[in-house]
């Protein structure tokens, strides 16, 4: 489970992975120098930079459906479980040329189909993950329609764009750390004292 910045941990971490992996070449052939880089609504609204981009945009974060269920399971005093999310990205990309743009995008897709977990070594550390914690990358269906919606309501023109969803993204309740103290010495008493 982490802390809050479990959301940007995760869209920094695929980045990072993206970036750190990316190669200079593959099969013999030179691949295109490529930024790879987490971008919000208004970054992406704003002058970007000329040369060859992966941009990873979260465009939609959901609760979990199974942890959702979960959830009305639990007992009223065991107190508020994770919150389970998914997150749901818009990977894009912006190249100076259709066969940079084709060919860097189509590396990520790999990368991604290849490596589909990240597990706690590859996840940033502020978040204060577990030493379990496991997000999974997923393909996500995008419907043409959606698609075009997202990129209607972005003011850069559309790019050639394919959504994931990192799913199970914990994020531990606020629990105060005083009402949960340790027990440190315990009385029993037998006969006369019990009274």
């Amino acid at each position: 489970m982490a802390n809050v910045l479990g959301v940007h941990s995760v869209g920094s971490s695929i980045a990072t992975f993206l970036r750190n992996t990316y190669p200079q070449d593959v099969a013999g052939q030179a691949m295109p120098a490529c930024e790879f880089s987490l971008m919000s609504a208004g970054q992406l609204a704003g002058e970007m930079e000329e040369g060859n981009r992966i941009t990873l945009f979260l465009y939609r974060i959901s609760v979990n459906e199974h942890s959702r269920q979960n959830a009305h399971l639990r007992a009223a005093d065991a107190g508020a479980g994770p919150l389970g999310l998914d997150l749901h990205y818009l990977m894009s990309a912006w190249g100076m040329t259709a066969h940079e743009e084709q060919v860097a995008l189509t590396w990520a897709l790999r990368q991604l189909h290849q490596y589909p977990v990240l597990d706690v070594s590859s996840l940033s550390p502020e978040a204060g993950w577990a030493a379990d914690e496991v997000i999974q990358i997923v393909p996500s269906e995008l419907s043409t329609e959606d698609l075009m919606r997202i990129w209607d309501a972005l003011t850069p023109s559309y790019r050639l764009s394919v959504s994931w969803v990192a799913r199970l993204v914990r994020i531990d309740p606020d629990v105060d750390e005083a009402e949960f103290r340790p027990v440190v010495a315990s009385r029993f008493a037998f006969g006369e004292e019990a009274r």
